[in-house]
């Protein structure tokens, strides 16, 4: 059974769009999945990326993208009412739920649907409340959103991210091996069903080729 690592940051409607997928994705295949919420701003910043956030014309498709994408997958998604947004509120009371830096699905798809269902503002203090509350029984004796622990948790899966080359969310890491995106999910599921494809040169050979692009002074 192969084990995946899927990396997140509640800010992504790829991240819930792929979350929403993924058991269909990979139905009748042998696997486990652990959560890891992660500071995406921190994963674009260490490559110089602006985000599609950064390039207004951009900006502007990637809502009407996923909000198509939303619609064609049968996965419920209503942009927020302010995007982008600050999500360390919403990383840090998600991982006031775990010792060592994972979430359960139920955390996960909780924090999902408050910012993701509704078109409400993921940062409104009444429904921050609210999402504490809701997952109260979730949350780990001596943490809380506030506290040093799910702070610290956060930067530790962060630094992990990058250190496995997670250039950002959702990216699921299988066997060293980083699948990057919503649309990489039937590449995943080949990798996970043996496809020999992944034994031949095709993965690795691409590191190597050299660009056609000047060197950046």
């Amino acid at each position: 059974m192969k084990h995946i690592t899927f990396y997140l940051d509640f800010i992504s409607p790829y991240a819930w769009l792929a979350f929403e997928r993924l058991p269909e994705a990979l139905v009748d295949l042998s696997y486990s999945v652990e959560y890891r919420p992660v500071l995406l701003g921190a994963l674009l910043q260490q490559h110089a990326n602006p985000g599609p956030a950064g390039i207004a014309p951009k900006r502007a498709w990637t809502y009407r993208h996923v909000t198509w994408l939303g619609h064609a997958q049968g996965t419920p998604l209503q942009m927020p009412a302010r995007h982008p947004f600050n999500p360390l509120p919403l990383l840090r009371q998600a991982l006031a739920c775990s010792y060592d830096g994972c979430i359960n699905r139920y955390v996960a798809g909780t924090v999902l649907r408050h910012v993701w269902q509704g078109g409400h503002d993921a940062l409104d203090a009444e429904r921050l409340a609210a999402l504490a509350a809701d997952l109260a029984e979730q949350i780990r004796p001596g943490h809380d959103a506030n506290s040093e622990g799910p702070k610290a948790l956060l930067r530790a899966n962060t630094e992990a991210a990058q250190a496995a080359g997670v250039f950002g969310v959702p990216a699921f890491v299988v066997d060293g091996k980083v699948f990057w995106g919503l649309d990489s999910l039937p590449m995943l599921r080949a990798y996970l069903e043996g496809d020999d494809w992944f034994d031949g040169p095709g993965w690795n050979a691409v590191s190597q080729l050299p660009s056609g692009l000047p060197a950046k002074p």
